[in-house]
């Protein structure tokens, strides 16, 4: 028998066996009597949360096979009515076919929530509206609050009282903690001790009357804090103190009041420069200087102001007194020294200073301002130019006390004296009479033949006699004079001596100048540019007569060009006078017949004057001259529709049409027609123009607008549509269709318009700007927010996205986004403005100012900017700023800008183009407010 048959022998033969039916175990040894959980339920409520940390899981014999939740058969879990809760069949197998029903069932839930959807959001955001109108934020309970603050005036504000603690403290009922029991003084200094350090020492000196300050800043210690051990100690350092500043003897001996000398402190200058150390380091070393160099003068001087400073007025006149006996050659000396003397005491320092150094003219100059009276005065000057004859200034401050008559008579011994000085010269010629003055200037030629000045004033005294023909002689014969005698021309100095003529009211002499010196030194390449170069230069420092010389001197080499006629014109207009600027384009068109401007603003200024037919004369000239001229019929048309003369303007535009033939003059005639009411003629004249100019936008655009003033807007659409089509690349056109959808209501519409337009056009900052307001308008201000991101990062450098960057933000913010925008754009005159107007908000008026001149002068063809800069005047300025402005408007003649170019061309104002203060006032009233 081997090992196997013994292990089978003992082992049972049930098991691994069923147990056959109705077998209890435990029953035949009375293992009956206990009871388990199943037969008293289970431990925990129905309703208890279940613990998720003692989970059983049913794994199965491969690792692949999932999970499988067992069935919950407790009697908590049953119902009588709906029996055991749970899936009936979720331990069933999950087939495709529950899969294809899941899928059904999820899409016909999915489906019915969208019906819902817009009814659920509608109703959700009506409950969210009737919550804030039950139950208000406190921002909104203020905001009629916050918007009345904006009419407080500063006075309203600075009348606000100031707030202050009302806070009441509640009184502590238990008294017997607030008691204090007084520390001993002995205790308190005894603890100072230990410490290593004193109050007293540390701080400064105290003095011994209570009450009183000392020259340190500090304060004597109240009775009964009097600590008259430190005061001991203090005592020897105090004494030290007052016994150096209080020297004021030469011999030794001191003013010490032994009575009050602490008290007296006060008298004492403080010291500013700084550590005591510093001062003492630089007093050694100022005492060594002039110990090793006893003649070295600046170190002397810059001792004895080192004393001065420090408060020893005394101890720095000994130094200089010893100075002045060791260096008696040195001028700086003895005028330091009298400096730090009385004025009795300076007086005798400049009289022995005189005596030591009498060649000395600052000495002799100290001397003069040293005396009060004049005749005083009079006489140290002569005695001075008897020591110093040959002295320029000491004769200019002889000459400025003397009268007329006795100046002429001492100018006479002057230049004797000083032949070479020319002020003292020019001076004695000034005084004289015309004969004698030109002897004199004549005089001075022979002894200075090297100066400029001579012979320029020589040409003013002709000028300023009426000899005009010897000006332009004496200017040719200074240059080869002066070129004879080896002296360089400078044109620069030269020119700059033209814009002091000019601003001395010697045009003559100016001009003389300007024609003899302007072409030196310029090559022959050069000369248009420099010459241009030089007239602005003059113009912009107001020298006018400069500049007319050098124009005209131009346009004596440059007949033919029209760019410098041109420069020429619109300087006289900004300058000059209304002859002179007619004078010069009467000129300009006999050179240039050509140059179809020069007729234009030639008619121009006859129209503006009120000599309609003049210009009418000037405009028949300019058509022999240019038959086919468009700009010159467009001109003419204009002139006799704004004159009301409409039926020449139709003539002229018939006669335009069949001669010229341009789409402009079909355009001017389709406008005329509208402007009077003929919208028939008008829409038929487009018709015609469009037959010959299919791909012209702007008879679209017109016709459009005529048709939704007619009430047919589905025609406009289509002829918006039609124009779209043939000129894609047209923003009005798109703008114009995208904003009639916008007024029937079709924003979705709209949307899409403006979005195939910038598909077309996706740099254009116009189509951003209005796809953004129309996302504002519908409400939608986040997508207004992303719109203006996309749009700001495909134009980073437009104005106007900037512009409406900051006022889309909100206020806090305004200031930071304006930065950004200056940064990226700070030459655009639409961010400027948006500056403007932020500051205008913020009622920072001065400031608001600056940037509405900044935003003109950097684009002023931008109406927008000056309806606003009026608007602006109108309601804090004066009057006389208003037509300040009015004038530089009209200057300016601005032709573009958003809400400028729809009030200008208004139909309804269409007789009122060219009247700058109206158009002012209506596009002013059109601009929206602030916000």
């Amino acid at each position: 028998m081997n090992v196997q048959n013994l292990v089978n022998k003992k082992k049972k033969a049930f098991i691994g066996m069923t147990a056959p039916p109705g077998y209890v175990p435990g029953l035949g040894r009375g293992a009956t009597g206990f009871t388990t959980r199943s037969d008293i339920g289970p431990a925990r409520e129905a309703t208890d949360i279940s613990d998720e940390r003692h989970k059983n899981f049913n794994k199965g014999k491969s690792g692949d096979r999932q999970e499988e939740e067992e069935e919950d058969l407790n009697e908590s879990n049953y119902d009588e009515f709906n029996g055991y809760g749970g899936s009936l069949f979720g331990g069933g197998p999950y087939d495709k076919e529950d899969e294809e029903a899941d899928v059904v069932y999820e899409s016909i839930d999915k489906r019915m929530d969208d019906r819902r959807k817009v009814r659920r959001e509608e109703r959700l955001k009506e409950e969210i509206k009737r919550y804030r109108q039950e139950k208000p934020k406190i921002q909104q309970q203020f905001e009629d609050i916050k918007r009345e603050l904006g009419t407080m005036s500063a006075d309203d504000w600075t009348a606000i009282p100031e707030v202050t603690n009302m806070t009441r403290t509640k009184k502590n009922k238990n008294t017997r903690a607030e008691r204090f029991t007084p520390v001993p003084d002995s205790l308190i200094e005894r603890v100072a001790y230990q410490q290593g350090r004193s109050a007293y020492a540390d701080s400064g000196i105290a003095t011994a009357m209570p009450g009183t300050a000392t020259s340190f800043g500090l304060q004597t210690p109240a009775p009964g804090e009097l600590d008259l051990l430190q005061i001991g100690v203090a005592k020897n350092s105090m004494l030290g103190v007052k016994l150096d500043q209080a020297s004021d003897s030469v011999a030794g001996q001191t003013v010490v009041d032994p009575k009050g000398y602490l008290t007296d402190l006060n008298s004492i200058t403080p010291r500013n420069l700084g550590d005591v150390g510093d001062i003492k380091k630089a007093r050694l070393l100022l005492q060594s200087v002039t110990n090793t160099n006893p003649k070295h003068a600046p170190g002397w001087i810059a001792a004895a102001r080192l004393e001065e400073v420090t408060g020893k007025l005394q101890q720095a006149r000994n130094i200089i007194v010893k100075a002045c006996e060791v260096c008696p050659n040195n001028e700086d000396v003895w005028i330091e020294a009298a400096r730090l003397q009385p004025p009795e005491m300076a007086k005798s320092i400049i009289a022995k200073a005189v005596r030591n150094l009498p060649q000395s003219v600052k000495i002799w100059d100290k001397a003069t301002q040293l005396e009060e009276d004049t005749m005083a005065k009079r006489r140290v000057l002569r005695k001075a130019l008897e020591n110093i004859p040959n002295s320029v200034k000491l004769w200019k401050d002889a000459v400025e006390l003397e009268e007329p008559s006795d100046a002429r008579i001492l100018l006479g011994r002057a230049v004797e004296c000083c032949p070479t000085a020319v002020e003292l010269w020019l001076a004695l010629a000034k005084l004289e009479t015309y004969d004698n003055a030109r002897k004199v200037l004549n005089k001075a030629r022979l002894k200075i033949p090297t100066d400029r000045k001579i012979w320029i004033n020589a040409a003013r005294l002709e000028e300023a006699n009426s000899n005009k023909e010897m000006v332009h002689k004496i200017i040719e014969r200074a240059v080869s004079s002066l070129k004879a005698n080896m002296v360089e021309i400078n044109r620069e100095l030269w020119l700059k001596e033209a814009e002091e003529c000019d601003q001395a009211e010697s045009p003559i002499t100016c001009q003389a100048i300007v024609r003899t010196v302007i072409a030196m030194g310029v090559e022959i390449e050069d000369r248009k540019h420099t010459w241009m170069e030089d007239a602005e230069s003059f113009a912009a420092n107001k020298a006018y007569v400069a500049a007319r010389a050098v124009y005209a001197n131009t346009l004596t080499v440059f007949p033919t060009k029209k760019s410098i006629w041109q420069r020429a014109a619109f300087f006289e207009k900004n300058h000059g006078t209304t002859e002179q600027y007619e004078s010069l384009l009467q000129r300009a068109v006999t050179y240039c017949p050509k140059a179809e401007v020069l007729w234009l603003m030639r008619a121009k200024s006859k129209w503006l004057a009120g000599n309609v037919p003049e210009a009418r004369s000037i405009l028949n000239d300019a058509f022999g001259a240019n038959p086919n001229s468009e700009e010159i019929w467009i001109a003419a048309i204009t002139l006799e529709s704004k004159n009301n003369e409409h039926e020449r303007a139709r003539k002229l535009l018939q006669k335009a049409r069949e001669t010229a033939g341009t789409a402009r003059v079909w355009m001017k005639s389709a406008r005329l027609e509208w402007c009077l009411g003929n919208l028939a003629g008008a829409l038929q004249t487009i018709k015609y123009g469009l037959e010959k100019f299919p791909e012209f936008p702007k008879f679209y655009l017109m016709k459009g607008q005529i048709e939704i003033q007619m009430g047919h807007k589905d025609l406009a659409r289509n002829t918006f549509d039609l124009g779209i089509k043939r000129s894609p690349n047209s923003i009005p056109l798109w703008i114009s269709l995208a904003t009639l959808e916008i007024d029937e209501g079709n924003i979705t519409k709209a949307r899409s318009i403006l979005e195939k337009a910038r598909v077309r056009n996706p740099v254009n900052d116009e189509l951003w700007v209005n796809a953004i307001r129309l996302e504002v308008k519908a409400g939608n201000d986040n997508v207004a927010q992303a719109l203006l991101a996309r749009a700001l990062q495909t134009c980073p450098k437009s104005g106007r996205l900037w512009s409406e960057c900051i006022f889309m933000a909100p206020r806090p913010a305004r200031k930071t986004k304006s930065v950004d925008g200056l940064k990226n754009c700070d030459n655009d005159a639409h961010i400027v403005l948006a500056v403007a107007r932020l500051f205008w908000l913020e009622r920072k008026m001065k400031k608001a100012q600056e940037w509405f001149i900044k935003a003109v002068k950097l684009d002023p063809d931008l109406g927008d900017t000056w309806a606003t800069y009026y608007k602006f005047t109108a309601s804090h300025g004066t009057e006389d700023e208003l037509k300040k402005l009015v004038e530089k408007c009209s200057q300016a003649d601005p032709h573009h800008g958003e809400y400028w170019c729809k009030t200008t061309k208004c139909i309804e104002n269409w007789r009122q183009d060219g009247n700058v203060e109206t158009m002012l006032k209506l596009c002013a009233k059109s601009l929206p407010e602030l916000r």
